[in-house]
């Protein structure tokens, strides 16, 4: 399988000389193409870190981040800014969605900015409400719709430039359970029908059993690895607890 994403040596540390506080310490890991990759670790392990590398909000003290055959620390700002909006689709917990501008608006924005012509734009919004299931609140402005509905128009916002990676950060962080069960189904059936790639950090070993492979991280480094394979989610949700549970705490309270 392709290489989507690939880490290598990755090292971050926040602070200066008398006061430096290393988080991540040489991460090596790649997620090929349509794998739907969860990481999960506790509180301070580095793992929203990691994801924001990955994302390029944040910058590694060193190592690579190579995306789609691209080592994206090496591009200018402009460069990595075109990146981010062809290759990169973003999901995150506080759903980001612009108040001002309707369920749709919301959704094309992307493409709009990439100057995308307007059939096309039809077309592409059409389909992703339609496999996300949110066509009928098109016309609604996000204060009017549940926030299991705003975290689907996030995630059809992140979907309909087609990207190359998808970049999810405790999505389901801020949904009741059936929207998050609702919202992980989709994600599910998107990475099966359409082999979209998904790289998603959570604290919940719901929404991690979801995934066809779960890293674990512990003090910054790579502790642990489960795949899935052919063994049903049930199976494969206990798995993950028990690695939770050597790791320190339980699904509930680890962050």
């Amino acid at each position: 399988m392709k290489t989507v994403i690939e880490i290598k040596a990755l090292r971050k540390s926040y602070g200066n000389k008398g006061n430096v506080m290393p988080v991540l310490h040489g991460i090596d890991m790649r997620v090929c193409e349509g794998e739907f990759v969860g990481i999960m670790g506790p509180s301070g392990s580095g793992k929203t870190t990691l994801l924001h590398m990955a994302a390029t909000i944040d910058e590694p003290t060193s190592g690579d981040i190579v995306i789609d055959g691209e080592d994206v620390f090496r591009m200018n700002e402009a460069q990595l800014s075109a990146f981010r909006r062809s290759k990169l689709g973003f999901i995150f917990q506080d759903y980001n969605l612009l108040d001002t501008l309707t369920v749709k608006e919301n959704i094309l924005l992307p493409l709009a900015l990439a100057g995308m012509p307007a059939s096309e734009l039809e077309h592409r919004v059409s389909a992703v409400t339609g496999q996300l299931n949110i066509q009928h609140i098109l016309d609604k402005y996000p204060y009017q719709i549940s926030g299991g509905q705003k975290q689907r128009t996030a995630a059809c916002r992140a979907l309909v430039t087609r990207p190359r990676l998808i970049l999810a950060d405790e999505p389901t962080g801020a949904l009741d359970s059936k929207a998050a069960a609702d919202l992980l189904e989709s994600l599910k059936e998107l990475n099966e029908r359409e082999q979209a790639t998904i790289l998603m950090v959570t604290h919940d070993a719901l929404a991690a059993s979801y995934c066809s492979r779960v890293l674990f991280l512990k003090d910054g480094v790579i502790y642990a690895e489960l795949v899935r394979g052919a063994v049903p989610r049930q199976a494969f949700f206990k798995k993950i607890l028990d690695v939770l549970t050597v790791l320190g705490g339980h699904a509930d309270d680890v962050v």
